[in-house]
């Protein structure tokens, strides 16, 4: 088990990816303490992990990722039941408001970016003096299709999680050294309440062509929840050590593979966002 004796909070775990990847790091050794806003499916999803590994310390705590005072007693809470915390995943995210920018609620596509970023930022203010501190921690911070590729209709989403894969390349540089490594993962087109919210906003407000493959997603079954959750694993074992500063898919990249690449990798800029010059595209505009 490839988290054995490691402990991990992960947010918005109780549902849907967050769950998988609860599952993944309970299945592979791991302690987790797991935080959602509805306390109900939370405290099922707490019953469930634990039934599957009673062994494990399987905690669970309401917590608003967006609030620093939730976010703050998230970490207590795990530094008090814990050996040690070991690892971070900021799962936590919505869509948020859906249609042209200047159509849509303000207040709506404010609660996105708090949630889908301030929420990294204040877990991640959390837990890296924690990890500082032991010389030793793992940060994975989800990302989404948003972040590489313009998502029209849906721009909170998508400038939030660019912004997450830029502050991870950040976090990773300004920790390097440490013993901290801090990775973005890209976890694919999923089956979940996100793509229900999609086919439920219909294509007036999130786009004929976005829509259309929304339902083909649909039909198709999606990319199983399984490789994100398998990558995060990784992400926080002792077999991803070195590895930082990466945006990594979980169905597209060869993240088996990288401990062999790892000296590679660290000289590259592979797996990151960079602006593309016309040199890159065989054009010479001096």
């Amino acid at each position: 088990m490839i988290l054995a004796n490691r402990s991990v909070i992960i947010t918005g775990a109780s549902q849907g990816l967050g769950k998988a990847i609860a599952e993944a790091c309970v299945r592979e050794g791991a302690n987790v303490l797991i935080c959602a806003r509805d306390t109900d499916l939370l405290e099922k999803t707490r019953s469930e992990l634990s039934a599957a590994a009673p062994e494990r310390i399987i905690l669970a705590q309401s917590a608003d990722v967006r609030n620093e005072s939730d976010v703050h007693r998230l970490f207590e809470t795990a530094l008090a039941k814990f050996p040690r915390l070991d690892g971070l995943v900021n799962n936590a995210g919505i869509y948020g408001p859906k249609g042209a920018l200047q159509d849509v609620d303000l207040k709506q596509w404010w609660d996105a970016i708090e949630i889908n970023l301030l929420g990294v930022v204040l877990a991640c203010r959390e837990a890296i003096p924690v990890f500082l501190r032991q010389r030793y921690g793992k940060i994975v911070n989800l990302s989404g299709g948003g972040a590489t590729a313009p998502l029209p209709r849906i721009s909170a989403y998508a400038a939030s999680k660019a912004a997450v894969v830029r502050l991870t390349e950040t976090l990773a540089v300004e920790t390097a050294g440490s013993g901290i490594d801090v990775n973005a993962i890209a976890p694919g087109a999923l089956n979940t309440r996100l793509l229900d919210e999609v086919l439920q906003a219909g294509p007036e407000q999130v786009g004929a062509t976005f829509y259309e493959n929304a339902l083909k997603q649909r039909d198709n079954g999606g990319a199983p929840l399984s490789k994100g959750a398998d990558l995060s694993a990784f992400l926080l074992s002792a077999a991803s050590d070195g590895i930082t500063g990466r945006l990594i898919s979980a169905v597209w990249d060869p993240w088996k593979d990288l401990p062999a690449r790892a000296e590679a990798l660290s000289k590259s800029d592979i797996y990151t966002l960079r602006r593309i010059v016309p040199g890159d595209r065989g054009q010479n505009w001096d």
